[in-house]
């Protein structure tokens, strides 16, 4: 226990020092000694651009890559009032993030109840493996992204086309880990369900379900990760709302500090879906 717990100590010292010399790589990345007349010429078109939005061009303090600093303070701007709502344009990180996170969820539940009963089904069954393993390996590889186009023409909504995206991308990853978990199922133990004359809904539910949960997870805990992934992508084509969203917005009004917020709130949410699937494999792995 004490080894443990000064494995985690000295790994968590080594992070924050890991840490502490990116900010400061980024510190003096930022630092421009002189103004060159490309700098100058760049903020020309910057205060003109200010200009034409309706903006003050005296506002804008640099036209360099944001320091940590002026990210800092973006990123205490948006926490301290994130779910104001002023229009189309311009609503509160939280609830940029519950449309994204809505999307996700829905896509993904969608995939959930395709996945499983499809990958119990190819798994128990040789025959069925072979016959959708053609579709499978040549829908597998293909770019969620690619289906977007498709998706707004047919479906004609860009919420519903992004929540079909993230279905696409959900479903390939579960679907076959949940095919593999299934037909892993050590024959001991089928052969004991066997011999108790167990029902299938049964043997499925009490036998294979449980054996097969740890890799049932790790497909779903893939699927959300790539999930999360592409619908910051599909959200900057459709637009609308969101996380996605929010970033295109912020980079077409050349604020960078506001969009390395939205990255670094994407990395840490996607960080802590990562943790959540992560904890619910911990409870239905057996270590024997």
């Amino acid at each position: 226990m004490k080894s443990a717990i000064s494995i985690n100590l000295r790994a968590a010292l080594v992070s924050a020092l890991m840490l502490a010399c990116l900010l400061g790589i980024w510190q003096l990345a930022t630092i421009s000694p002189s103004l060159s007349p490309v700098t100058s010429q760049l903020s020309a078109e910057e205060a003109e651009y200010q200009k034409m939005m309706g903006k003050d061009p005296g506002a804008v303090k640099s036209t360099g890559f944001p320091s940590p600093m002026a990210v800092a303070r973006a990123s205490l701007g948006h926490l301290s009032d994130p779910f104001f709502d002023r229009g189309p344009n311009e609503k509160g990180i939280a609830i940029q993030l519950a449309h994204s996170l809505g999307r996700v969820g829905l896509g993904f539940l969608l995939a959930v109840l395709v996945a499983l009963p499809v990958g119990f089904l190819i798994g128990m069954s040789p025959l069925m493996r072979k016959a959708f393993d053609p579709f499978i390996q040549v829908l597998k590889p293909i770019s969620p992204l690619a289906w977007m186009p498709l998706a707004l023409y047919t479906l004609k909504d860009s919420d519903v086309s992004g929540i079909f995206v993230i279905f696409i991308c959900s479903v390939w990853p579960m679907l076959v880990n949940t095919a593999f978990g299934v037909a892993s199922v050590k024959r001991e133990w089928l052969n004991v369900a066997l011999t108790l004359e167990v029902s299938p809904l049964r043997k499925a539910f009490q036998v294979i379900l449980p054996a097969a949960a740890p890799t049932i997870l790790t497909g779903m805990r893939i699927s959300m990760g790539i999930a999360w992934l592409v619908i910051v992508a599909a959200e900057m084509l459709v637009g609308g709302t969101g996380i996605g969203y929010f970033v295109w917005n912020e980079w077409n009004n050349l604020s960078l500090s506001n969009v390395m917020f939205a990255i670094l709130v994407i990395g840490v949410v996607g960080m802590l879906l990562d943790l959540m699937f992560a904890q619910v494999q911990k409870m239905v792995t057996y270590v024997e």
